[in-house]
């Protein structure tokens, strides 16, 4: 059967392991010696090929559903440091964007005075503010919104 095997191999230009020989020609296949055998055997689909043996991506889509939800991402998984992992450029312009924004929508509210909005946005520009929170609690703290 090894030499049947390994000329259906040949003819069906395959690996011998994806050759499968149906038991019910087994009498047949034993007497099949010559490629001209094999391929009437072939005909008869008394030999055929197994598909293509394929990597299941279920586990790799299942890991990357699990990472959507922001699984996946401790210090274990991290191989850059942060400035690699985010721009530093980036965190900054998201940054300045929501506090220049916070600036803006309070002085057309009306709730600090032009001056006072200048005073702030110079202080913003400058770096002086962590967050939207910081520029909140710095003007809480002095009581820089009118009355």
């Amino acid at each position: 059967m090894k030499l049947q095997k390994r000329l259906a191999a040949q003819i069906m230009n395959v690996g011998t392991e994806r050759i499968r020989l149906a038991p019910a020609f087994h009498e047949q296949i034993k007497e099949a010696i010559t490629k001209f055998d094999i391929r009437k055997l072939i005909r008869d689909h008394a030999i055929t090929v197994a598909p293509v043996q394929g990597i299941s991506r279920v586990r790799a889509r299942k890991r990357q559903l699990q990472k959507r939800k922001g699984r996946h991402r401790g210090f274990g998984v991290r191989k850059g440091k942060a400035g690699a992992r985010k721009d530093a450029k980036q965190s900054w312009i998201l940054r300045i964007r929501a506090q220049r924004r916070l600036l803006s929508e309070l002085k057309k509210k009306n709730y600090i005075t032009p001056q006072t909005y200048m005073q702030l946005y110079r202080k913003a520009k400058g770096g002086f503010f962590r967050s939207v929170n910081h520029i909140k609690l710095f003007i809480s703290e002095n009581e820089l919104i009118k009355k």
